[in-house]
């Protein structure tokens, strides 16, 4: 159960497409094996309210948090959050040559005992053979 939330400034609407981002983190995601599929969850959170740097508005900011389930070892851990990270990176490549943009990313472990989980995706989902 990853969850990918990314925070990212207002003006970044501009010069990067949002919901293009959350699916290439998403496919990303999908192809590291210590991200189970049916529990990726990408969801982008637009901050309009910030500031950054010499409180120039031109500049701005694009943060990837992901919360993971306890019990990975750090090297899959630290493997796993550059893979996702340089996908960004690569993403942003365009809007980031012209651009003032801060990225960065963050994985934590949730504790399993403390983070109940219900849902049905998983039945709902086509045939993953």
């Amino acid at each position: 159960m990853p969850h990918f939330e990314i925070q990212y400034s207002g003006n970044l609407e501009e010069v990067v497409d949002i919901g293009a981002l959350c699916e290439a983190i998403r496919a990303e995601a999908a192809s590291i094996a210590t991200f189970p599929m049916p529990g990726i969850r990408v969801r982008a959170v637009r901050v309009d309210h910030y500031a950054i740097a010499d409180g120039n508005p031109k500049h701005g900011f694009l943060d990837v948090s992901v919360r993971l389930r306890e019990g990975r070892p750090d090297d899959v851990k630290k493997d796993a959050i550059q893979r996702v990270f340089d996908r960004a990176k690569r993403f942003l490549a365009p809007a980031m040559a012209t651009h003032s943009i801060a990225l960065s990313a963050e994985m934590r472990d949730i504790n399993a005992a403390l983070s109940p989980k219900c849902g049905t995706i998983r039945a709902h989902l086509e045939n993953t053979e």
